[in-house]
């Protein structure tokens, strides 16, 4: 600890009629003033790892993926107040009340926006170029479509509050955005520095924030940037982290938080409440895993009992992981067999415990794999 150390987080810069703030440049050490952050960053550091190589134990890691990221999207969307709860997202297109549609369709931007970027970082650096395209996929189509998706933003913008005037807080102005993202680039690749990549990356994240570098969805994507850092600096092989939960769930204090950096230049107690975040996420998210290894354990024994329909049994099973919602016309289809069959296959499931019918419908009934959702 450098006790001469003084962070400031910023300053205030007059425009016309307001005052923006200006964060401090970040590509410099860190030395925070409590000690106990660096303990809490060992702690992270081997949660995350314990999750990391319980991801790798699994051979069919990607089987699960969807479900985590869906959790992840639903997660940090409701942070910004869409109201599609987790097993809403998880149902067909056709089954969303035109009402909620665009709630609905922000999800799954996101989990298209996670999948994308993560396919793109190999071949685009962690840089705002991947960013602003990850930003593209967040808003294609949806409320925030006409608020410039993929492109930094060319006006002021303001959080809380009707205007300028009583805003709650004042981003950077746009003017300098330019050296700002320049400057976090650069602290995100900067090896040189002596910061733990989990202490950095939560650096990193108050400052997207603080920046605001887009006219709507600069929480998402701030957020995203967390999963992306991780994977890029090979502390996690999936995503399969769920931070946005983290942060829903202490809302306040994931607010309160950030703002205590720009209003007291306390950027320890941000530090501290990400470092939590990421080693409760992590063992929540082992656990996760664990329970997903029973399951299919138990189950998959249970099928195999099934003698002749076994093998398209478990064809169904491994479905399942993918499509944990499902009515059995898409499953005829996806699994290339007939309706009747796997009808006989849903009431087999039914009985096993497998699957429960949710409709109370004859037709077009829809089956949750209740096992399976009810770990998320």
């Amino acid at each position: 600890m450098d006790s001469n150390f003084i962070f400031k987080a910023g300053k205030y810069k007059k425009q016309k009629d307001y005052s923006s703030f200006y964060p401090s440049l970040l590509n410099q050490n860190y030395y925070p003033q409590d000690e106990d952050i660096y303990k809490l960053a060992e702690d992270a550091a081997i949660a995350l790892g314990k999750l990391d190589a319980l991801a790798h134990g699994f051979h069919d890691i990607d089987q699960f993926i969807y479900m985590f990221t869906t959790k992840e999207s639903t997660s940090s969307n409701r942070i910004e107040g869409t109201k599609t709860a987790f097993d809403e997202a998880l149902l067909p297109d056709i089954e969303i009340n035109p009402e909620r549609k665009d709630d609905y369709q922000e999800v799954q931007n996101y989990i298209n926006a996670i999948n994308q970027a993560i396919i793109d970082l190999d071949k685009l650096p962690l840089s705002m170029r991947l960013l602003t395209k990850a930003h593209q996929n967040l808003l294609c189509g949806v409320r925030g479509k006409h608020k410039l998706p993929g492109e930094i933003r060319k006006s002021q913008n303001w959080i809380g509050g009707s205007s300028l005037k009583d805003a709650f807080y004042i981003p950077p102005h746009h003017d300098d955005l330019a050296e700002l993202l320049t400057d976090l680039e650069k602290f995100l690749h900067n090896d040189a520095l002596n910061i733990p990549d989990l202490i950095k990356i939560g650096i990193a994240h108050y400052q997207f924030e603080a920046i605001h570098p887009f006219l709507d969805g600069n929480g998402r994507t701030g957020r995203l940037l967390i999963i992306l850092y991780l994977i890029d600096k090979g502390l996690l092989s999936k995503p399969v982290l769920q931070i946005s939960d983290f942060f829903d769930k202490n809302r306040n204090s994931y607010y309160d938080s950030l703002t205590l950096v720009k209003s007291q230049d306390n950027l320890d107690q941000w530090v501290k409440f990400f470092l939590v975040g990421i080693k409760e996420t992590s063992d929540n998210s082992s656990q996760i895993l664990k329970s997903i290894f029973d399951i299919k354990q138990h189950y998959s024994m249970k099928i195999l009992s099934m003698g002749r329909r076994a093998k398209n049994a478990m064809k169904l099973f491994d479905l399942l992981f993918f499509q944990p919602i499902i009515e059995y016309k898409a499953a005829s289809a996806k699994l290339g067999l007939s309706q009747p069959s796997v009808n006989k296959l849903f009431d087999d499931f039914c009985k096993l415990g497998i699957l429960k019918e949710t409709t109370g419908k004859k037709k077009d009934r829809l089956y949750r794999f209740e096992p399976y959702i009810s770990l998320f």
